[in-house]
């Protein structure tokens, strides 16, 4: 996708056009396929870290002397439950990925049911784990459609941020003659041909003939 900029004769602006929204597919790409098994292991060694300071929290919230080892001893299952929920997650997003040769939210979204069930899993319910995995299949799908950033959607990954934001500046910018017309000149707005006609204004109200610098 490129990006479409269209000069107007009539207003002497840019207008940008923007791209039709698509889903986070490539699919004018060739896909490649990708380990699932080191990736797997490293995001359940990052959600395992994660497990471990939050069973640490627990383990000094606790009234009780449960031991310096007590958040691995009492707490240890927080830190499975994160760990196999990282692992899960990832795992079954590649796999899905590669089965279906394709990248997008739909892999996010079965990743996301694998991983959420293994917290319903500890409540040792069917309905925990189908929502727990429902639940986190669709904050995470929504979130991959959605561009997959807390700032905002990308319109198109091909085209350059500053210049797409430099032509959605000049596409708002009002024309010069515009302002000029409802604010008039002055205060940092000036138009063409200022100088001259201040020249003139002078010379014709105070007789004062302003040479040009």
């Amino acid at each position: 996708m490129e990006l479409k900029l269209k000069q107007s004769s009539e207003l002497g602006s840019i207008v940008y056009q923007q791209p039709a929204h698509r889903n986070m597919s490539h699919e004018d790409e060739d896909y490649h396929a990708q380990d699932a098994i080191t990736p797997a292991v490293k995001s359940a060694g990052v959600t395992g870290f994660a497990g471990t300071f939050i069973a640490s929290i627990q383990a000094s919230l606790t009234r009780r002397n449960i031991g310096a080892l007590g958040a691995f001893t009492q707490y240890g299952g927080t830190i499975a439950t994160f760990t196999a929920m990282g692992g899960f997650y990832e795992f079954f997003k590649t796999a899905s990925a590669n089965l279906r040769q394709e990248n997008d939210s739909v892999n996010e979204a079965i990743g996301g049911f694998f991983g959420g069930s293994v917290v319903g899993m500890r409540a040792r319910s069917i309905p925990a784990v189908l929502g727990y995995g429902a639940s986190l299949s669709i904050i995470l799908a929504a979130f991959t459609y959605t561009g997959g950033k807390l700032n905002g959607y990308r319109q198109d990954p091909g085209v350059d941020e500053y210049e797409r934001k430099e032509a959605l500046r000049a596409n708002k910018r009002r024309p010069i003659g515009e302002t000029l017309s409802e604010l008039g000149e002055g205060r940092g707005v000036y138009g063409p041909g200022y100088e001259q006609r201040r020249k003139e204004r002078l010379r014709e109200r105070y007789g004062i003939e302003v040479q040009s610098s």
